[in-house]
């Protein structure tokens, strides 16, 4: 039960620190609402889901590597900067991603 115990202190930290977490977890809710409503299908549902599940992990990890990096040094360093940098392209990617996943399936209902 601990592990379960560390991983919601570490939700808590995370809701804390970076608010785009919590503006994720909102789209993600509101995106469960429209599958619900439109009443997607089994399998567009596990694509919704894994795009969701995706960019908050890519997000959470994203978070992990900025404390890291400033842990190891608070001093400005372009290693420091690149790590960073990269570790926030990776939610762009996987919030891209999620975006045409989305759009791939919610416009035909739409339209």
């Amino acid at each position: 039960m601990n592990r379960f115990k560390y991983a919601f202190q570490g939700m808590v930290v995370l809701l804390n620190k970076d608010k785009k977490f919590l503006l994720h977890l909102i789209i993600g809710l509101i995106v469960i609402v429209c599958g619900m409503v439109f009443n997607i299908t089994k399998i567009e549902w596990l694509f919704i889901l894994l795009a969701i599940g995706l960019v908050l992990a890519f997000e959470a990890i994203n978070t992990a590597v900025e404390f890291v990096v400033d842990l190891v040094t608070t001093d400005f360093h372009i290693l420091a900067k690149k790590a960073k940098d990269i570790a926030a392209f990776s939610v762009v990617i996987s919030s891209i991603i999620a975006v045409l996943i989305g759009l791939m399936i919610f416009l035909p209902y739409v339209f």
